[in-house]
């Protein structure tokens, strides 16, 4: 009687002084206790710490883990200061165009014609000819005081007229596009340059009668799309980059245009 007495206090305190001695998870890990079930063994996941003092004690070679936790660090970090630069940079850009609106659109659209331009030289010339730089000077010149100023007032000025954003607010807002703004600006734009070439007022007429009526069938087939993205899911001061981004490809045919030789005046 007094044996199992002894048996089970005894082995109730060893029981309770190697549980206050270990903590329940290393415990659980160094001895495998067979009293555990097979779940409560998967679900603790031992620290990298651990994992590498079993690694080291048990004499395999811990420098390919050594080398993936340098690495996933290094990943991080670079993907980490990347962001960080790309977030620096949009929110520099937004709040130029809170505090200078006009001249940051402009400096923007100038920046995209000239890319536009150098763009299109390189496909349309051939590797003898060299680039016109005069040529770019103007269309540069064109979005910086042209373009870029007055996307920036026809879009606040749609904005005021039809401030709604649905289907038929947006239906109305691209068809003001393409008759009153689209047109007005192709004709500014073939004017300006003929004229920045030297041809004079019934030459600058000719190519008009020319280039302008083709020039505005082409932007039904592209400028409908890009204005529907634009009017309906862009907010309103940045309408304006958005239009240029699109700009990018319809600029390189613009130019093209812009350089034809000079239409025989009647």
């Amino acid at each position: 009687m007094s044996g199992g007495w002894f048996l089970r206090n005894g082995g109730k305190r060893c029981l309770h002084g190697l549980v206050g001695r270990y903590s329940i998870p290393n415990f659980c890990v160094s001895i495998e206790a067979p009293f555990l079930t097979k779940q409560q063994s998967r679900a603790y996941s031992p620290t990298p710490l651990l994992l590498f003092r079993k690694l080291k004690g048990s004499g395999i070679s811990t420098s390919f883990y050594s080398s993936s936790l340098c690495s996933s660090s290094s990943s991080r970090s670079s993907s980490s200061s990347s962001s960080s630069t790309t977030s620096s940079f949009v929110g520099w850009y937004l709040g130029m165009i809170g505090s200078h609106p006009v001249l940051t659109k402009s400096i923007t659209s100038a920046l995209i014609y000239t890319a536009a331009d150098l763009s299109s030289q390189m496909i349309s010339e051939t590797s003898s000819e060299s680039f016109d730089s005069i040529r770019t000077l103007r269309m540069a010149g064109y979005g910086m005081f042209v373009l870029g100023p007055s996307l920036h007032f026809w879009f606040n000025f749609m904005s005021r007229v039809f401030p709604k954003r649905d289907m038929v607010t947006t239906l109305k807002k691209i068809v003001m596009g393409q008759t009153v703004y689209g047109p007005t600006m192709t004709v500014i734009f073939f004017s300006l340059n003929a004229s920045l070439q030297g041809e004079n007022g019934a030459e600058i007429v000719a190519r008009l009668k020319r280039d302008l009526l083709p020039t505005l069938k082409n932007g039904l087939m592209y400028w409908p799309m890009c204005d529907f993205v634009t009017f309906k899911f862009i907010p309103v001061h940045l309408q304006p980059l958005i239009s240029n981004s699109f700009s990018y490809l319809w600029t390189i045919y613009m130019t093209y245009m812009a350089s034809l030789k000079k239409a025989n005046a009647e």
